[in-house]
C-alpha cells in the first residue's frame, strides 16, 4: 500500500489559517470521499469554514488553486482524480495539474495539499478516497500536509535571528 511510512502527526492548532480547499467535479462519490476527508482534517486542525471551490476536472485546478493563492489564502488543497483511459490524454492532465499546482506553491509561496489521484482504474482511486471500506484518505492527507507546511512556513518567516547578508557594506534581509 502507497500509505506506507506515512509519518504519525498529530493535527495542530490551524485556527488563524485562512484556507481554501479547490476540488474537481469528474468522478463523483471518489470526489466526494476527498473532500469529506479535507474538511475532516480541517476540523481536526480547528481551520474555521474553509472555502469551498469547485472546478469541472482536475485540469482547472491550478488556475483555481492559483486564483486562491493570490487571494491570500494561507494553505490551498486541491483534490482530483483521473483515471486512466485508452488515450494519452491521461497523461498530459496528470502533467498538467501536478506542473500546474507545484508552480502555484513555488510561484507563491503558499502551500498546495496535492490531493490529486492518479489512477488506473476506478477501484484504486476508490481505495484512496477515504470511504467506508478505503484503505486510505488521500483528501485528508492532503490538507494535513498543507496545513502542517503553512504552519513550518509561518514560523519560518517569523523566526528571530533571520540571516543576513552584507554586499559591499550594506545589510540586506534574506528574509
Amino acid at each position: 500500500m502507497s500509505g506506507a511510512g506515512a509519518p504519525a502527526a498529530a493535527p495542530v492548532d490551524c485556527s488563524d489559517l485562512r484556507v481554501a480547499v479547490v476540488a474537481a467535479s469528474w468522478h463523483q462519490v471518489v470526489m466526494d470521499g476527498l473532500l469529506d476527508g479535507a474538511l475532516r482534517a480541517c476540523a481536526d486542525h480547528a481551520v474555521v469554514e474553509p472555502r469551498v471551490v469547485r472546478v469541472p476536472g482536475s485540469f482547472e485546478l491550478p488556475v483555481a488553486a492559483q486564483a486562491l493563492a493570490e487571494a491570500g489564502y494561507d494553505a490551498v488543497v486541491a483534490l482530483g482524480v483521473v483515471i486512466r483511459g485508452g488515450t494519452p490524454h491521461f497523461d498530459y492532465v496528470c502533467a498538467a495539474a501536478t506542473d500546474g499546482l507545484n508552480r502555484v506553491a513555488l510561484d507563491h509561496s503558499v502551500p498546495v495539499g496535492f490531493g490529486l489521484l492518479t489512477c488506473d482504474d476506478e477501484p484504486q482511486a476508490l481505495d484512496r478516497a477515504g470511504l467506508d471500506g478505503s484503505h486510505e484518505d488521500k483528501g485528508y492527507e492532503a490538507a494535513a500536509a498543507a496545513l502542517a507546511t503553512a504552519r513550518v512556513l509561518g514560523e519560518v518567516r517569523t523566526a528571530p535571528g533571520r540571516a543576513a547578508r552584507v554586499d559591499a557594506g550594506a545589510v540586506s534581509d534574506l528574509g
